[in-house]
């Protein structure tokens, strides 16, 4: 009797010794989970981060934890974050500091990818601008810098070849001698970096169709292929690097009801695209070094 008490006593002193283990092991499964999920979020690459997003969305589960987005003016950047992650009253297996944790790691990591897509567009335009800056020199060089405007855009640098000076005649898809003269003096700069070139046909907004095409469309085609030919034949740009689209009369550059926005809207355009991704392509108009010296000087004259 005396030996079957003791052999209990041993027993229960023994399960007493090893269930501290239990609670030791669920705090380094959560451990080990929070730093494989921060190690993940350190490595940069969207796809991947928003596959890691939707995997804790579904991981915590739906009924548990809920993400709202909301827009939200971070610093005055306009960046798009999280708002906190808020558990219910369904919530298991995590506390609510461990949440607010990894709603903070997320919304860290959203502010990271926004400030790193602000960096690359900005990177971007200053070079868009260089070349800008050198195409401009090359016109002024040959008296014919009001015949181009160059702005950037999502898509990259664009240079609108404007008829101010008559680049095409009326109706008519062949290059002036002047308009040759601006193509020629453009290529060599366009020649000497890599990126792709897509040439955009326009026409202005007058009535009726074209006296010798069968629509703006056709009109505005044929400028096009008419300039992407002479980059290649004269200009000897690879013809790889060339592609030409019709825009007819649906793109002016300027309003149509101003006086002498016909004579600029029928134009060809040469644009120098970009390779950002998209995301932060649709940056990159914003970071144009001279768009933001304009808005500097408006609000300079209205204050």
């Amino acid at each position: 009797m005396a030996r079957r008490g003791k052999k209990r006593e041993l027993e229960e002193e023994h399960e007493n010794h090893e269930r501290w283990l239990v609670s030791y092991a669920d705090m380094i499964t959560v451990l080990m989970a929070l730093f494989i999920v921060l190690f993940a979020m350190s490595q940069v690459d969207e796809t991947k981060y928003q596959e890691l997003k939707e995997s804790l969305r579904s991981g915590f589960g739906q009924s548990g934890v809920m993400m709202h987005e909301k827009n939200t003016v971070l610093n005055g950047q306009g960046a798009t974050v999280s708002s906190a992650i808020v558990p219910d009253a369904e919530l298991e297996g995590l506390t609510p500091e461990q949440v607010q944790m990894v709603d903070r790691a997320i919304n860290r990591e959203e502010v990271l990818a926004h400030q790193r897509r602000v960096a690359e567009a900005q990177n971007e335009a200053d070079r868009l601008d260089e070349v800008r800056r050198r195409l401009e020199a090359a016109l002024a060089a040959h008296g014919l810098e009001d015949d181009v405007q160059a702005t950037i855009d999502d898509r990259g640098l664009v240079i609108s070849m404007v008829s101010r000076h008559v680049v095409f005649d009326l109706d008519l898809a062949t290059l002036t001698d002047r308009g040759r003269e601006v193509v020629d003096t453009l290529a060599p700069v366009l020649r000497d970096i890599d990126d792709p070139l897509q040439v955009d046909g326009h026409t202005n907004q007058a009535p009726g169709k074209p006296r010798y095409y069968a629509s703006d469309w056709d009109l505005a085609s044929a400028r096009a292929i008419t300039v992407l030919r002479h980059l290649n034949e004269q200009g000897g740009i690879d013809k790889t690097r060339l592609s030409a689209s019709s825009y007819g009369m649906e793109r002016p550059l300027v309003d149509p009801d101003k006086p002498g926005s016909q004579d600029v809207n029928k134009r060809v355009d040469i644009v120098v695209l970009t390779s950002l991704p998209a995301e932060s392509r649709e940056l990159l108009g914003e970071q144009d070094p001279r768009a933001a010296q304009t808005s500097a000087n408006d609000e300079g004259r209205t204050s």
